[in-house]
This record gives C-alpha cells, structure tokens and sequence, in this order.
C-alpha cells in the first residue's frame, strides 16, 4: 500500500489495522505520508482496565487517529451514545483525531428513523467539545445496513444524509467548522463505486472495510476521480 498510494500527495491516507499490528505498520509506513489509526480506545487515560487500550497507548504505538463508535462497537458489543462521547473526548485529551462513526440499521431506515437516528448520534457523540477541538474531528457515515453486505447507498442516499450530518454541526458549531469538517462515507466503499459516491458535494472521504484488504482494491479508492 505504500508504494501504490507513494504519488499521492492531495489527500489524506490512514491504516487502521489491529491493535497487535499498529506498531508494526506505523514503523512499515513511516516516511510516508501514510498515517495509522486504532479501531477503538477506552475512555479512561489509565486504571486497571484489563484488555482496554487507552489513548497514550495508541498513540506511543503510533497512531494518529482512532474510530470511536464503530457500527460493531455499538450494535455488536452495545456501546450507547455516552460512551462514544467519552471515547471522543479521551481521543481528544490524548492529542488524537477521533473520527466519529454514525449509521442507521436496516430497520430504522425503512420505519423513516434515519434523519433522527443520525441527529441523535452526532448531537450525543459530539456533545462537550469545542469549535477549536472539532477541527481535529471526522465524521463516518456508514449505514449498518450497507456494511459487508456488497448493498451500497446510492451516491444520492449517502449525500441526502451528509448533507443532513452537516446541517446539525452547523446547529452546534459555528459555520466555519461544518463547512471545513470531513465527513466520510463507509459502507461498501469499491474501486467500482468510489468515483460516484466522491462526486457528490458533501462527502469528504470514505472509510474503507472490506475493499482495504487488497492493496491494489485499497489504492484504487485512495485515488478516486472525482467527476
């Protein structure tokens, strides 16, 4: 992956592999331009919480951002609002870029709960932090629904709800903050798709699952043509 995204200088690039493997790929990668995230962080900075990672681990491990909220974290392990913003705001005292992940599932987009689900999420996961502190803040869509499951929203149904994400920030920020904050889309993110789903004017970035697991699939969406 290094190799094949070396030419790109225009956009940002992170990794988020296992906390097992941080260290390793943050060392493979440095030099680069290419940056390491983890994939979750506990909200206490120390204690004795046995299997936890706190932000101060990650990031002597070398990573430079963290997902906070990830689908499987709340639907799988059942993390609620609370804890995603006491994971953010951890990420944030521990000097890294959190990105906030936020999605519906298949049953609340079909009863019409999606723009409140959403709301929700983002209102609750950004609650307490700053207008100076959300700069280092991103923003996942990523429809429970459309995860490892090859069904992707289209390019509208994703800028419909980004454009509602950016719509809130700019209810509890000042405008300067929702227009510069990055808000990517996850879900069935492929080399076959990416163009489209980039084109649209509110998503930033995506946040790449199963498609990051071969290098070439990988540094074909890093280098998405927008049209």
């Amino acid at each position: 992956i290094r190799e094949a995204v070396s030419g790109v200088t225009d956009r940002d690039i992170a990794l988020f592999p296992t906390f097992v493997s941080i260290a390793q790929v943050a060392e493979a990668t440095d030099g680069s331009h290419v940056r390491v995230g983890g994939q979750d962080i506990y909200f206490e900075s120390d204690g004795a919480f046995t299997g936890e990672i706190s932000g101060s681990i990650l990031k002597s491990a070398g990573a430079t951002y963290v997902l906070c909220g990830h689908s499987e974290r709340r639907h799988v392990l059942g993390e609620d609002d609370s804890t995603v913003n006491r994971k953010m705001n951890a990420a944030l005292a521990a000097g890294l870029q959190p990105i906030l992940c936020v999605g519906e599932t298949l049953a609340e987009r079909e009863s019409g709960a999606t723009t409140e689900v959403i709301s929700r999420q983002v209102r609750q996961g950004l609650a307490g932090i700053s207008n100076e502190n959300m700069t280092s803040c991103t923003l996942a869509y990523e429809p429970v629904w459309a995860i490892g499951t090859g069904k992707t929203a289209t390019p509208k149904m994703a800028q419909d709800v980004h454009g509602h994400i950016r719509g809130v920030v700019l209810e509890l920020f000042d405008r300067r903050v929702a227009e510069d904050l990055r808000i990517q889309y996850g879900g069935s993110v492929k080399p076959e798709n990416v163009d489209d789903l980039m084109s649209m004017a509110d998503i930033d970035g995506a946040l790449v699952g199963g498609a990051s697991m071969k290098a070439e699939s990988f540094a074909r969406i890093v280098k998405f043509v927008q049209k």
